[in-house]
């Protein structure tokens, strides 16, 4: 008994850490803290309703993820994301997308290949009747299906953080008019390469679809809105 409740208590500790890092992040990622803000330790355990131990667990997370700097007797200071660092996780996510691709072309089962073909003909429909908000979650699941398919949680957990990173801008960059539809037919290109499992082609067009929506976004300038949120 006394060996359970020892795990239960780790356990419980290392959730409540994990549910203090990610509503932190997201509050920075967000924008509801912006770069230079100091945060308390105090206040956020308050605000949270937890201990000032899991907020400094939650605290070295993030400053291993320079979302934070933490300096010795002073404080913990937000240093956000730049322009270089929103670059740096499309190009590198590119990269990570195509290797993806590459290894669903192996891996991804019947049913992740039937969610992919219903992903897109339902963006489809939604973009003919000019519904963001569906776009937007519908190309959110694509990538997720994407991660889910290529069969190996070291990769999906990269991507997906690296997803949640840029989540604000991509939901602007897919309310253009016009790369929502573009989106959604690069989407459709990648699963036809991977059914027909050629692994070239679909690395190459996974790689391209990042650059293009990087690309999209600059050329929209919402690569500055998400440095300095409105």
């Amino acid at each position: 008994m006394g060996k359970y409740d020892v795990k239960q208590e780790v356990t419980n500790k290392y959730s409540l850490r994990g549910r203090v890092f990610h509503r932190l992040r997201e509050d920075i990622l967000s924008g509801k803290y912006k770069e230079g803000d100091e945060l308390k330790e105090v206040a956020i355990g308050e605000e949270l309703g937890v201990s000032r131990t899991p907020v400094r667990e939650a605290f070295r997370q993030l400053e291993l993820e320079g979302l934070i700097q933490i300096i010795p007797n002073k404080g913990a200071y937000v240093t956000g994301i730049t322009e270089k660092d929103v670059k740096d996780i499309y190009m590198i996510r590119s990269l990570l997308e195509g290797l993806c691709a590459r290894w669903a072309c192996e891996h991804i089962t019947d049913e992740q290949m039937e969610e992919m073909e219903e992903n897109i003909y339902l963006a489809k429909f939604h973009a003919q009747k000019g519904h963001l908000e569906q776009m937007a979650e519908l190309d959110n699941r694509f990538h997720d299906i994407l991660y889910e398919a290529c069969n190996s949680k070291m990769l999906e957990h990269q991507l997906k953080d690296f997803h949640e990173y840029v989540l604000r801008v991509r939901k602007k960059t897919l309310s253009n008019v016009n790369r929502g539809p573009k989106s959604n037919e690069e989407h459709e290109q990648i699963m036809e390469a991977i059914k027909a499992k050629d692994a070239d082609k679909a690395e190459k067009l996974a790689n391209m679809h990042m650059i293009n929506a990087y690309e999209n976004m600059v050329q929209s300038g919402l690569h500055e809105a998400y440095v300095d949120p409105v």
